[in-house]
């Protein structure tokens, strides 16, 4: 289909201005590689990409975590079909397994299992005390003590208290276990940038959208960064997708995306079973339902996580009800 023919068929502007800076840009790129995770951003991603990719320049590939949904594979085999593509599979420099075994498990979220991991490796006591004070016990470990003491400014995503009561809960319940976030590093990140400088590479294309939130899409201002020093060109083509702008996308075009949507009913999907996911209990629900081997292997990569997030929304759960008991008797 020509690019006058998709500009005719998009359903909004937003849609059209997609097509026509993904069409530029595949134009104008020698070698560009698309990333597919097999998610529903990735479904639209791949639907641009293939579409306009008349020549073939575009190398597809999909990095394996060690630990992935056989859902998600099972619908990179139909995208393979659908296309009449290759996705190529890129092995983790260390599997999610082997990287909590040596590291530690992730909790939370990527900065708080890295403060935690930090102060771990300085033997931090978990004990409530001003920040001088404790710069003075452990010094080379400034970030995380400021995190610790929430000094990085009110109200600021990067103090402690921007998980409501964990500093209390840790007090109270110091972890026994290496909490680390490596495995984001070494099974995600790390295997990303060595395949993007083996290749000669020019155009680094991904699904990230500001709209999803997170790490990721805060890191970026718009979709396009260009070539440094460092790393290739990237480009994001849905960066500006709202969530209706993705329902007439796939309306329009008729995508169909992996069971974990369509039959598991997730919202979305990452590493299978991390315990970063804000729907995790209902993600091992689905799991232990239409994959129980794999719900096995998360219980003993991750158990250690699970019960102790568990443990951390019961505490909260505690601690609103006290504040909530105290406020009543106050008034």
């Amino acid at each position: 289909m020509t690019i006058d023919k998709l500009a005719e068929s998009s359903p909004n502007l937003e849609i059209l201005n997609s097509w026509l800076v993904t069409d530029n840009k595949l134009k104008r790129s020698q070698k560009p590689f698309c990333a597919i995770s097999g998610g529903s951003d990735s479904d639209l991603l791949m639907h641009l990409c293939a579409t306009l990719d008349d020549k073939g320049k575009v190398t597809y590939v999909f990095f394996d975590t060690g630990l992935e949904f056989q859902a998600t594979k099972n619908h990179l085999r139909y995208l393979e079909e659908k296309y009449g593509v290759k996705i190529e599979t890129q092995k983790a420099v260390k599997p999610i397994p082997l990287c909590v075994r040596q590291y530690g498990v992730p909790f939370l979220s990527k900065r708080v299992s890295d403060y935690i991991e930090r102060l771990q490796r300085h033997g931090f006591k978990w004990k409530d005390k001003p920040f001088e004070e404790l710069y003075k016990e452990y010094p080379r470990c400034k970030a995380p003590l400021r995190w610790w003491c929430n000094d990085w400014g009110e109200n600021s995503r990067f103090n402690i208290a921007y998980n409501t009561w964990l500093k209390e809960f840790l007090i109270e319940n110091p972890p026994t276990f290496a909490i680390s976030n490596k495995c984001c590093h070494y099974a995600k990140k790390l295997v990303a940038k060595r395949f993007s400088e083996s290749g000669d590479f020019d155009l680094n294309i991904t699904g990230v959208r500001k709209a999803e939130g997170g790490a990721r899409a805060t890191a970026y201002k718009n979709c396009f960064t260009p070539e440094s020093d460092t790393a290739i060109a990237q480009y994001r083509p849905l960066f500006w997708y709202k969530q209706e702008t993705k329902r007439d996308f796939e309306e329009a075009y008729g995508i169909k995306h992996s069971d974990c949507y369509e039959v598991w009913g997730l919202p979305r999907t990452g590493c299978s079973g991390c315990p970063f996911g804000q729907n995790l209990e209902n993600e091992l629900e689905a799991v232990q339902k239409y994959e129980p081997k794999l719900h096995k292997a998360l219980n003993k990569v991750f158990g250690q996580s699970y019960e102790y997030t568990r443990k951390y929304r019961a505490f909260q759960a505690r601690m609103r009800e006290l504040q909530k008991s105290e406020e009543q008797q106050e008034g």
